[in-house]
């Protein structure tokens, strides 16, 4: 694992032997795929110093050199701190991962608005000392529990996102859907667009978005006429298993605006796991949600098993 240490507003990092083939401008460009504009202000502002120096990006690093990027300078806040108690999976000076519960939305829909976890990730750094704005790196629906990243600085979102991009934050969520799935596993392609008719609804559509839904089956419910299934995807629309659980014929239980059953009070659908490697240290983040129901939904089943 790589050593780093946070020291100030600056972050260092001891350069390992597998880097010493690396320049900074390679390392920013090729390793964290860091985006070009972003890599111009840190140079240009002289955020970054290798040694205490201020280095040449073009030479080879060597191993044991002591790189600082400052990353952690005080900045303005776009959302209002709200304390709530919401359950922390995972946390270090760069990211954090929530455990997000129903009836509340990702991040503000508007100037001003509260109530969101985005509201409560921005009082959770301001009371420990941390200046600086949480960035949601992808969302869940407002009806939707589990695992929410944010990065704490602009240069580790950016990193997360193209991460995300790439498939490489592999996200798993359990699901409850109505009737008997008779195959174990399956793959929905299915483009999604909006739907003309309603105005927070999706569908399936050709002219919508490229979409792709992977599930297996985990256990079936037959007294209840429920499957419990594990999905997993390869892109993020909205409400993306929702519209394609639906369209397979097994909307989500308690899911009134896909057709589901009123068996609950809300979707049955939860982010159970929350997978990647940390750019920083290389360490294997592995993150998984208790559930938070009351009543729960998904008696009866382990989500660290999963």
């Amino acid at each position: 694992m790589i050593q780093t240490s946070k020291k100030g507003d600056w972050f260092e990092l001891t350069i390992p032997e597998e880097w010493q083939h690396y320049t900074l401008e390679t390392l920013f460009r090729d390793w964290w795929k860091a985006p070009r504009k972003l890599v111009h202000l840190y140079r240009m502002d002289k955020l970054v110093l290798l040694n205490s120096k201020i280095p040449d990006w073009t030479v080879p690093l060597a191993k044991g050199d002591k790189l600082r990027i400052k990353f952690f300078a005080e900045e303005p806040y776009d959302v209002i701190p709200e304390y709530r108690e919401i359950g922390v999976l995972y946390e270090d000076e760069h990211l954090i991962v929530f455990n997000k519960p129903a009836g509340m939305d990702t991040h503000p829909n508007q100037a001003g608005q509260t109530g969101t976890l985005e509201n409560v990730a921005a009082f959770h750094l301001q009371a420990n000392g941390e200046l600086t704005r949480p960035r949601h790196i992808h969302r869940l629906d407002r009806d939707t529990t589990g695992a929410v990243l944010f990065a704490k600085h602009a240069f580790m979102a950016a990193i997360l996102d193209k991460m995300l991009e790439e498939r490489s934050i592999n996200r798993t969520y359990l699901a409850l859907t109505d009737g008997i799935i008779k195959q174990k596993k399956g793959t929905i392609n299915q483009p999604i667009g909006r739907d003309r008719h309603h105005p927070t609804r999706r569908r399936v559509s050709e002219t919508g978005q490229s979409a792709s839904t992977h599930f297996k089956v985990i256990e079936r419910l037959r007294q209840k006429e429920l499957t419990l299934i594990a999905c997993t995807l390869d892109t993020g629309r909205t409400h993306q298993i929702r519209v394609h659980l639906s369209y397979l014929g097994h909307p989500l239980a308690g899911d009134n605006l896909y057709g589901g059953s009123s068996l609950f009070h809300r979707q049955a659908l939860h982010a159970v796991k929350l997978e990647f490697v940390h750019p920083f240290t290389g360490e294997k983040i592995n993150c998984h949600a208790p559930f938070l129901d009351e009543p729960p939904i998904f008696k009866g089943i382990d989500p660290f098993t999963i």
